[in-house]
């Protein structure tokens, strides 16, 4: 293989209510990349975000029998500063995200909240100061770069 294998270039959300998930993201700012009435990708850097209904992602999968749900995982984003975590968290909230908990300090001495999109898919925003952002806002770990 000439590329690396180590990597992620989609993630797809099931939702329940494309249309009420989409306006969601948008009302974050984000911006469809493309768009039809079963599907919405969101261009990343470096990667996509999808958003497919339940429904036809299991089909999709081939089990059209069985009821997807949202798992055991989170999502992050990292931002440059707690002020940015701040207001990602409130623009969150304002967009209607369920508020799970609040940014504050953590053990680990970085800060971080949590909020789940409109199907409970939950995200984590962070402020990691072991992690420094690159310029153009993404993440390579202490080491790798």
């Amino acid at each position: 293989m000439s590329y690396p294998v180590q990597r992620v270039t989609l993630i797809t959300l099931g939702v329940r209510n494309l249309a009420k998930s989409r306006a969601f993201y948008e009302a974050l700012g984000w911006t469809p990349a493309e768009a039809t009435p079963a599907v919405t990708f969101f261009q990343m850097q470096g990667m996509a975000l999808g958003l497919f209904g339940l429904r036809d992602l299991a089909v999709d999968q081939g089990r059209p029998e069985v009821p997807l749900g949202t798992g055991g995982f989170t999502l992050a984003q990292n931002f440059a500063s707690t002020e940015d975590v701040d207001a990602a968290y409130a623009a969150a909230v304002a967009a209607g995200a369920d508020p799970i908990r609040p940014p504050s300090k953590t053990y680990w001495g970085g800060y971080s909240g949590y909020y789940g999109d409109p199907d409970g898919h939950v995200w984590e925003i962070a402020w990691n100061p072991y992690w420094p952002l690159n310029e153009d806002g993404t993440l390579t770990l202490p080491g790798q770069g």
